[in-house]
């Protein structure tokens, strides 16, 4: 049972550097940083879009239009934050104690 917890956890961690790298590169492309136009940006991007945009998409739906501001990536970092604060502090010990 903890290998599974641990699973979800890396899950989470990795979930969670895949959105901070995400965002990262949206800025990147919004200011000039970094061009669409070279391949290996282009392939990091999409990969990263596919990846983060089927959890993102119903966070966008829900909040208010906010302009050129998307706090889509801040929710959802909240929410996996707390989700793993959950898992390991009230789900495992209890899991633990049942056996």
């Amino acid at each position: 049972m903890i290998a599974l917890f641990q699973t979800i956890d890396l899950i989470l961690g990795l979930l969670t550097w895949l959105i901070i790298g995400s965002a990262i590169l949206s800025w990147l492309i919004a200011f000039g940083v970094v061009n669409m136009n070279n391949d290996v940006v282009r392939a990091i991007y999409d990969v990263l879009s596919r990846l983060t945009e089927p959890l993102l998409r119903p966070i966008r739906s829900i909040l208010p239009n906010l302009g050129g501001i998307d706090i889509s990536p801040i929710v959802l970092l909240l929410l996996i934050f707390f989700l793993r604060s959950f898992l390991i502090n009230d789900v495992a010990p209890a899991m633990i104690r049942a056996v």
